[in-house]
């Protein structure tokens, strides 16, 4: 009867029923120039420490700023790096394995902006929240 009076319907077991239990699709949250190359990308270069350029085939290209962070953040600390993501990135960020933050844009010209305002952003006590770096043969988070 509890059945019943949540609007199952035991004629027709699969009436209304709930299938998208658990995350969405993991590629529904690509950046669209990520989307459109998946699969098709020819090489990419490290620009400076931290700074790496995607070239796909057909010509397209993503910037990727990378920068360190914690294993542990702070819903404050989220929400600025959400802030940041969307201003320069069209909301569109990425953690890698070892909690380092990837900000990822498909125009050069907000690389440097970008890069400047993650510089800006210190704690108190003065040392950086988004330490630019981990790419190469440099040390990572």
């Amino acid at each position: 009867m509890a059945f019943i009076s949540s609007g199952y319907n035991p004629d027709k077991p699969m009436e209304d029923r709930i299938t998208d239990i658990g995350p969405r699709k993991f590629d529904k949250f690509y950046p669209p120039v990520i989307a459109k190359n998946k699969g098709k990308w020819l090489y990419h270069e490290f620009l400076k420490p931290g700074v790496l350029v995607h070239v796909a085939e057909s010509g397209d290209e993503v910037y990727t700023v990378r920068c360190g962070g914690a294993r542990l953040m702070s819903i404050t600390h989220i929400r600025e790096i959400c802030e940041i993501a969307d201003k320069y990135c069209d909301g569109h960020l990425r953690f890698t394995t070892r909690n380092n933050i990837e900000f990822m844009v498909d125009d050069k010209s907000k690389v440097d902006p970008l890069i400047k305002d993650l510089e800006s952003r210190k704690f108190d006590g003065g040392s950086f929240k988004f330490p630019i770096g981990g790419t190469g043969a440099g040390v990572t988070n």
